[in-house]
């Protein structure tokens, strides 16, 4: 039977992981026909038997695939071609989804017709007790979500970006704008990446829209690593390098208004000069904070990411004039040719 809904599960070298990560999904409550794929991105751990021995007890539910090129992107873009369902719904291997959440896919698809895309809550299982310093306020590194509970739109007027641990497409939006983009994953070493936020930045400018849907519900394992002051460090830096990749300052403004479009915006080194008074206005704030003992590793935190966006917006500026000099000097070198030979020409008439 063709499914309803294709569920993508991308996976690398967590086969101590896998098992329940794969037991949620396989026992799913309600109606709705799905399948499951799994897709390895070049383990060379046990995964590749985890699969085949849950498959042996999924009733032909579960598909395994392999992907050899490395990366988030990579393995979803796998997911994607394997798919056969008109929804395409994306959960990670450290992600227990709850026994309805295909259900609640399916039907919040159905209730919103307009929605080209959905997210729900991704909430924490803490492995370890969290230290008192990590509040809701500093969950980004976490990837995890949670917006209250009632729905909203997420899209070009409420840019709002929505966790790819639990988060599912219609089919269309692949067909019409293609899958995930490898070179946002590409960056150092990944931490930060934002290939789910460049998919719906897409989405958006194609006049297409998301939804926030409370009720479909996951949750996330945190475990000990994440809850160090020098990880969350790392992913700010990180972050703000791929976003800087995406020029995202230029396109959403950092109160999550209505997207724009880069355009006759003054810029300095490849940076709008908002970004340079938000660096100044989060360093004053750090300060305070500082002065005040309150929390001020958040405010250091949003230093670092712009730091690093402005860091990294400097380097791919400073490439960009290179390559364009060549050629202009080139253009230049034949238009100063040219004129020499008509002046020659032109002496010798």
């Amino acid at each position: 039977m063709k499914p309803d809904v294709s569920v993508v599960l991308c996976t690398y070298n967590r086969a101590d992981l896998l098992p329940s990560a794969l037991d949620a999904l396989l026992t799913q409550t309600g109606d709705v026909a799905y399948e499951i794929i799994i897709v390895d991105n070049n383990s060379t751990d046990r995964t590749a038997a985890v699969v085949k021995e849950a498959a042996s007890h999924a009733h032909g539910r579960l598909r395994y695939v392999f992907e050899s090129r490395q990366g988030l992107s990579h393995a979803r873009n796998r997911g994607l071609t394997t798919a056969r369902a008109p929804i395409i719904a994306f959960s990670d291997d450290d992600v227990r989804v709850a026994a309805d959440w295909v259900l609640q896919l399916a039907r919040t698809f159905e209730a919103y017709p307009d929605a080209d895309y959905v997210g729900g809550r991704v909430l924490p299982r803490w492995l370890e007790p969290p230290p008192q310093w990590l509040t809701a306020a500093h969950w980004s590194p976490l990837a995890l979500q949670d917006y209250g509970p009632e729905p909203f739109a997420s899209s070009r007027d409420s840019a709002i970006c929505l966790v790819g641990a639990n988060l599912a497409f219609r089919r269309r939006v692949f067909e019409r704008l293609g899958g995930f983009t490898p070179e946002l994953g590409r960056i150092k070493d990944g931490i930060g990446s934002t290939e789910d936020h460049d998919m719906q930045l897409r989405v958006w400018r194609a006049g297409m829209r998301g939804l926030y849907a409370p009720n479909i519900v996951a949750t996330a394992d945190v475990t000990p690593d994440r809850l160090t002051k020098s990880y969350h460090r790392r992913w700010h830096r990180g972050h703000g390098r791929h976003c800087a990749a995406m020029r995202l300052r230029e396109l959403v403004p950092s109160d999550m208004g209505p997207m724009s479009e880069p355009r006759d915006i003054v810029s300095l080194f490849g940076s709008p000069a908002f970004v340079y008074a938000d660096l100044l206005y989060f360093t004053r704030l750090w300060l305070g904070a500082v002065v005040r003992r309150d929390d001020s590793f958040f405010y250091a935190n949003k230093i670092r990411h712009l730091w690093s966006y402005l860091t990294a917006r400097r380097r791919l500026h400073a490439a960009a004039a290179k390559k364009r000099a060549v050629p202009e000097i080139a253009a230049f070198w034949r238009e100063y040719r040219r004129k020499r030979e008509t002046k020659a020409l032109r002496a010798r008439a």
